[in-house]
């Protein structure tokens, strides 16, 4: 435990600033999750739910929980999953 108070302060706000980023990852999880199984399952709202998804990465690339280039890479895996066709 720290003994300083500015350090006391920091530990507070590390605590509230983690909690904010793990519900933030675990809603970037569920709406990519949801996105995949649409486009998997060929759903009929699968664009509104890959948008949807989109929309959370960049939003949490913004808010600094994820880097520009994870995000880059969760936005393209989602893009060519929803385009490629499966092998016959």
């Amino acid at each position: 435990m720290a003994n300083i108070a500015s350090a006391q302060k920091q530990n507070r706000k590390m605590i509230k600033n983690r909690a904010r980023n793990r519900a933030a990852m675990a809603a970037l999880r569920t709406a990519v999750k949801k996105a995949r199984g649409a486009i998997d399952s060929k759903a009929g709202d699968a664009t509104a739910l890959v948008k949807n998804a989109v929309s959370i990465i960049d939003g949490a690339v913004t808010k600094g929980i994820l880097k520009r280039g994870t995000a880059s890479r969760y936005v393209s895996r989602l893009s060519t999953r929803k385009t490629a066709t499966p092998a016959s």
